[in-house]
């Protein structure tokens, strides 16, 4: 097998070992650690001897048993080793096989309401989340935060010992409880989705697996929760959006806006899929802010072509999410919609309110739409100036390639 398939694979299986080593033995931190010593065994030996035919089963039969070192040890340490016993039962000191009985629920699922627990706080929540279930680097959580990564190394060791100091059990929260931690969860999944379909650095611009696994457990949650408006919306946000990666990059991998891709490409079965749950979702309840994404991306994804997008349909639905949600995001886009329905003037004042923005003011997102409405205005110095301040500030390295493209393409004239 591949280096990449290996670790797309490790990857893919790691959430679900770790789910299933908290759920049968608990100590959240102790058993990430084990989990992580079971990956790199892993991918130490399986190179050589081959994948077993359970890879999932040898993961957490490994991961327990290291699980079980390391608790005799912390325990021998404090003098304490008899409580070993009682958290493990005779017989029970290794995993049972993967294909054996499991709870009702996928354990990752339930691994991601445990992130959530309510005595973290909701940036906590998220962050830890992100690094155990969406398998995200410490460097790339940070950058979805925007703080430096030692801050964010920093939050996740504190959530880790905060879930360890709670006791909280391993099973699905009910009642208010797990309404809190939904609405943490969606994010979550909302957060891990946006990092596959636009990786915020690296040599890929998108990364399949990550968007896959977000879509995979917002499927889960949508089975739990088939009446929930918002989790509805998130599903068909995701599948919405999805739709669009196989156009997204051209063969040499560059980005391609979607006003160029080739719309035939698109995935016509998300598409499909997605519009039904939103249409679905609108017609129950109030109106959640992923309700109102996921109806702004089936107006584009329906549309036959850019010109034919409905872009005054678009900037009422950005003006009805602003109104719900604080997200100098939603307002960077809203200057988009109004740019392309009112001309590219319109959305050139609207960016001149965000430039105080700290949340938005140095990312590289506010500079290249900038860039793309001084290119519509016709102003080519200024728009190339734009697009290389956005190219200096992304870590991404399709995009980079993309925004100085696009400033040479305005320097060499038309």
């Amino acid at each position: 097998m591949p280096d990449t398939e290996l670790e797309d694979l490790l990857r893919r299986l790691a959430p679900q070992v770790l789910g299933a080593v908290v759920r049968r033995y608990g100590h959240f931190g102790t058993a990430e650690d084990a989990v992580q010593e079971a990956l790199l065994a892993a991918a130490t030996q399986w190179p050589g001897e081959g994948i077993p035919d359970n890879p999932r089963g040898w993961l957490i039969t490994v991961a327990s048993r290291r699980l079980t070192d390391l608790l005799r040890s912390e325990q021998a340490r404090r003098r304490r080793e008899d409580t070993v016993t009682r958290w493990m039962l005779p017989g029970q000191w290794l995993a049972p096989a993967a294909d054996g009985p499991r709870s009702e629920s996928d354990d990752t699922l339930i691994l991601l309401f445990m992130c959530c627990h309510a005595s973290l706080s909701p940036a906590s929540q998220i962050a830890l989340t992100l690094r155990a279930v969406g398998g995200l680097t410490t460097a790339e959580i940070a950058r979805a935060f925007l703080v430096p990564e030692a801050t964010m190394t920093r939050r996740i060791s504190r959530a880790k010992q905060r879930i360890k100091d709670s006791g909280v059990p391993f099973g699905m929260p009910a009642g208010p409880e797990r309404s809190q931690r939904l609405a943490a969860g969606l994010h979550v999944l909302y957060l891990i989705f946006n990092e596959g379909y636009a990786s915020t650095s690296g040599p890929r611009l998108q990364r399949r697996e990550l968007s896959a696994e977000a879509i995979r457990l917002a499927r889960m949650v949508h089975r739990l929760l088939p009446d929930d408006g918002e989790v509805a919306g998130l599903l068909a946000l995701m599948l919405l959006t999805d739709a669009r990666r196989p156009a997204r990059t051209g063969p040499d991998g560059g980005l391609i806006p979607m006003a160029d891709q080739d719309r035939s490409l698109w995935n016509a079965g998300y598409i499909t899929e997605g519009v039904a749950l939103i249409t679905g979702a609108l017609s129950r309840g109030a109106t959640g802010p992923y309700q109102l994404q996921a109806a702004i991306a089936a107006i584009h994804d329906e549309a036959p072509s850019a010109e034919a997008t409905d872009w005054p349909q678009i900037v009422a639905l950005y003006e009805l999410l602003m109104r719900i949600s604080d997200n100098p995001v939603v307002t960077l886009n809203h200057a988009v919609a109004v740019a392309m329905a009112r001309g590219p003037h319109a959305g050139l004042e609207l960016l001149e309110e965000l430039e105080t923005d700290e949340r938005i003011a140095g990312d590289h997102r506010l500079h290249a739409v900038r860039a793309h409405l001084l290119e519509m205005a016709g102003d080519r110095a200024a728009a190339r100036d734009s697009y290389e301040a956005a190219a200096r500030r992304t870590t991404s390295l399709p995009l980079q390639r993309y925004l100085h493209a696009r400033a040479a393409h305005l320097t060499a004239g038309p």
